[in-house]
Formats: C-alpha cells, structure tokens, sequence
C-alpha cells in the first residue's frame, strides 16, 4: 500500500488527514473515536482571551461579594492576584486529550492583547500541548487602521508567541490581505512553523421576521476548496513554513488536489460534522486506492508535483487559471443561451 506519512510543524504523522478545530473536540470519547478513525492530529476548539477576561471578572465578583458586611473581611479573604486565574478547564482538558489520544493535540488560541497571547501560549504548552494554532480572527472595520499596521499586528504576534514558547507555532490566516505571497513571506521569516489556510468569517444574517441581527454559520463545500487550493500551489517551495490546506475538505478528491499543488495536510472539519468520525476511514481508503491506481508510491511523491513551482510554465500559472476560467463561463453563457433557443423554438 502507498505510504501516507507526511511532516507537519516538524511532527511525523501518519496520514495527512488532521482534525481542524472544532466542538468535535469537546469531548475525550469524540476525540478517541477520531483517533480510532485515522485522524493523524486534532486542533482543539480554539481558546478565546474574552473567555479568560470573563472567568476573571467572575472569580472577582466572588471573592468581593459579602466583604462590605464584615470590617475584616478584606483583610482575611484572599484576593484574586493570590489564585492562578486563567482558562483552567481548557488547560484540563489538553491534559487529558494527551492522556486520551496517542496523536498530537494543537491547541487553538485566539488571543485579544499581546500579553494575552505570549501567557496564554506559555500555557498551553505548559499542558503538554504538541504545538500552538494562532488563530487571528481579525477583521479590518476601522477606517483609521492601514494595511501595513494590520500586516505588523499579525508579524507581533507570530514573534511574540514564538518567544514564549518552545513548541511549534502555526498561524491561521485570512485570504484578505493585497499581496498573500508577501504576507506569508514575512511570516516565514519571523518564525512562523506553518500556515493553515485559510480561515473563515462567519458572517450574520439578518432575521427579516423579528428584524435582528443573527449569527448564520454556514458549513463549507468542497467548491470553497479553490482559494487555498490557488495559494498553497503558489506558495509550496517559496516557504519553508508547512503548508496546511482548510475549507472545503470533504472527499479523497479534494485531499489529493491538495497534496498535489503542495500540501502537508488537510484539515477536515465539516465534513465530519456532517458524517461523523467514520468518515475519516472512507476518505483514507479512498486515498489509497486513488495513489494505488495512479501509482503513487508516497504522499512525499505527489507534494506539489502540480504546484506552481514545478509548472512548465511557472510565470503564466496565474494568468492560466485566470484565462481558463473565463473561457469556462463563456461556454457556460452559451449553453445557456442555447438551451434558452431550444426551449422558445
């Protein structure tokens, strides 16, 4: 059988199918299942600073409460500096998934300071966390704010975390910035292990009944694979961050697309929301079967044998797409109108 070992953050996993984060990672019986599955590594639902702030301001109001009826009670009752106040049930619980599974265990954080990020890192790793996701979920609203200053937040942040810790960092980016290959350069250069692309924003809706605005999280296709697909086949070779492919993984297909153009993993989240963990199973047979019947021997073999580096013609890859696409939708339009002739004849 094709051997899929592959390389991720410098960990060796077995298959390059990885668990992106998601509430599946909420329960330890959730996460053996996915192990018993096949998955490789799981990201862990991400940690979010706000939640921290909150645990916080809680514990705060607990220990102040009663103390105005009582002369001495301040002087008695510990204050909140003396407890060790940070996301406990989410360090727990990377405790005990590294206890649960044998595969590696990502944390996932999504930090709102630079303070909150180089702590909450230490943290995690502190865990037994295998590496970190830097998740940035930041979406520019601010007229004020200029792209270079969001540019330098996000490079702050990929150095800062990398100081704090000694584990593997990769950041989880969004597709919205004027020249991605720049970016990721940059982020390669301060550090970064790897780049997972690429994030999502859930955008909300409006209830047109009561007239509110409502959160709509919509579960991705395998057609929102294009953009990562697009940008880690320009990327592969230019970096030397991993590259790991997310939205739009669903089938065997889109796992080899993703290989192929120069992926060290795909990360699977709403397809197994759909599926289950089992799905897992399915999609690595297929896998096999696919590398079997076109004779690949290894996934090293077929990492960005379709990438843009290893183009014929790298410097019109681009422009190729571009020019391919269109001349799709012009047969497109003219089917349409032909079929619009047929049905008026």
């Amino acid at each position: 059988m094709p051997d899929l070992g592959t390389k991720y953050l410098g960990l060796k996993l077995r298959t390059p199918l990885v668990v992106s984060a998601s509430p599946l990672s909420h329960e330890l019986d959730t996460l053996r299942r996915l192990e018993n599955c096949g998955a490789s590594a799981i990201v862990l639902f991400s940690l979010f600073e706000e939640q921290i702030r909150r645990e916080n301001e809680l514990l705060e109001e607990q220990l102040e409460a009663g103390t105005e009826s009582y002369a001495e009670a301040p002087t008695y009752l510990p204050q909140s500096l003396d407890f060790h106040t940070g996301p406990e049930e989410y360090l727990r619980h990377i405790t005990k998934a590294k206890r649960a599974v044998k595969i590696p265990i990502i944390a996932s954080l999504n930090a709102a300071t630079m303070t909150g990020w180089m702590d909450y890192a230490r943290k995690v790793e502190d865990a037994g966390a295998d590496a970190i996701e830097c998740n940035i979920y930041f979406l520019a609203t601010d007229p004020n704010i200029s792209s270079p200053t969001i540019e330098d937040a996000y490079l702050d942040i990929v150095r800062s975390v990398k100081s704090a810790v000694s584990i593997p960092v990769a950041v989880k980016l969004s597709p919205f910035f004027t020249s991605m290959a720049h970016m990721a350069t940059r982020l390669d250069a301060a550090g970064a292990d790897g780049l997972v692309l690429f994030n999502r924003f859930y955008q909300p809706d409006i209830d047109l009944e009561n007239l509110e605005i409502r959160p709509n999280v919509l579960l991705s296709t395998p057609h929102e694979l294009r953009l990562p697909l697009t940008w880690i086949g320009l990327l592969y070779g230019r970096i030397r961050a991993s590259l790991a492919a997310t939205t739009g993984i669903h089938h065997h297909e889109d796992v080899v697309k993703m290989i192929l153009v120069g992926a060290d993993v795909t990360m699977m989240c709403s397809a197994l929301l759909k599926e289950g963990p089992e799905h897992l199973l399915f999609v690595e047979r297929q896998l096999e079967q696919w590398m079997a019947d076109h004779e690949y021997e290894s996934v090293r073999q077929m990492r960005g044998s379709m990438s843009q580096l290893l183009c014929s013609n790298p410097a019109e890859f681009e422009r190729t797409q571009y020019m391919r696409a269109v001349k799709g939708t012009q047969h497109l339009r003219q089917d349409d109108m032909l079929w619009a002739r047929m049905r008026s004849d």
